[in-house]
């Protein structure tokens, strides 16, 4: 995004407008905080804004000053449908694909608003008039503080803005230890908590509201986990019949495949959860080093994301689906023993 971008954009916002705000489907940290903390601003600068999820997200997420105004999609269609017809700008952050927020992708292609893209995944699809992407920033929440910085508008950030910023930083540098956490990431995050942001509140609302149920889930994927020392791998499955006897809700298996990437040696990490709704074996990918998981997941699991941290799915059944996987690594051996 240029100086030209960000002078046209400063005038669609000199006077109030009808706003949407998109996250991807099945929101996550990053998305939450980064679409709250928008809202947020936005409101307070006068516009008429709207967060739409796709769907559901998990509780943890739930705390946020703008959550009573993020309308559910998959729960308030109809009036979705008119916020999007209404707005006169869409922005869409953290993801950059339309595909990527399910049924109301058809509705949002239809609109004539003006895009503003803010993302940091790999790949972006040209759809945005405005496009924010940089995939070497950790979080979309890191975007949106410089996004603010750009309209010359940081002062305008308070502690409920910083709070939701926070989050997304926070969450999607794993607590700052990935490689993209760096010393600018500090530094906002040290203007955040100067803001008001309270960095113990923030962890503690999303790291230590656990049910037993969750906890047990955890110990039942940990028995589940599987060490390939071969390959430097490790992968965790959860069947939809152990998913239902801990009574499964969103959310409950964030971060379980980092277990696996904690182990001495291993710098491949893969969980695979069976999802018998969908139909479909959900698959979450962590990486240490080269080794990109964002083109694994592409290649063989219609999935992406960024290089360490990916995501994708599987037609198969959970054993085919295990068979398949572990087919592939022999010819990755090199990369990943080197990683």
């Amino acid at each position: 995004m240029n100086a030209k971008d960000i002078a046209q954009i400063k005038a669609l916002l000199s006077t109030p407008k009808h706003i949407v705000i998109i996250p991807h489907k099945n929101p996550d940290g990053d998305a939450i905080g980064s679409t709250s903390a928008l809202f947020l601003f936005l409101k307070k600068k006068g516009h008429l804004p709207v967060v739409i999820a796709p769907n559901d997200y998990p509780h943890f997420l739930k705390w946020m000053a703008a959550e009573e105004a993020i309308l559910k999609y998959d729960q308030h269609k109809d009036i979705a449908d008119q916020k999007v017809k209404e707005a006169s700008i869409i922005f869409t952050l953290d993801f950059n694909d339309l595909g990527r927020i399910g049924e109301l992708q058809a509705v949002v292609q239809d609109s004539e608003a003006t895009f503003i893209m803010i993302d940091h995944h790999q790949q972006p699809e040209d759809y945005a008039d405005y496009m924010y992407s940089d995939t070497s920033i950790g979080s979309t929440c890191e975007m949106v503080y410089n996004f603010f910085s750009w309209l010359g508008e940081v002062d305008a950030i308070d502690a409920d803005i910083a709070n939701c910023l926070y989050t997304g930083i926070m969450t999607d540098t794993g607590s700052f230890r990935f490689p993209s956490t760096t010393s600018t990431t500090h530094r906002v995050v040290a203007d955040l908590i100067d803001k008001g942001a309270n960095n113990a509140s923030v962890h503690q609302m999303i790291y230590d509201t656990n049910s037993l149920s969750k906890l047990q889930l955890l110990g039942c994927a940990l028995r589940n986990l599987v060490t390939l020392d071969e390959f430097s791998t490790a992968y965790i499955t959860l069947s939809q019949k152990e998913l239902d006897q801990h009574n499964f809700k969103k959310g409950d298996t964030e971060g379980f495949v980092n277990y696996g990437l904690s182990l001495k040696g291993i710098n491949f990490a893969v969980i695979f959860i069976e999802n018998r709704q969908e139909n479909i074996i959900k698959i979450s990918l962590r990486s240490k080093g080269d080794f990109s998981v964002n083109q694994f997941a592409r290649k063989y699991f219609e999935g992406g994301g960024h290089d360490n941290a990916a995501g994708g799915k599987s037609d198969r059944n959970m054993q085919r689906t295990i068979e398949y996987f572990v087919n592939l690594l022999p010819q990755y051996k090199e990369a990943l023993n080197n990683s």
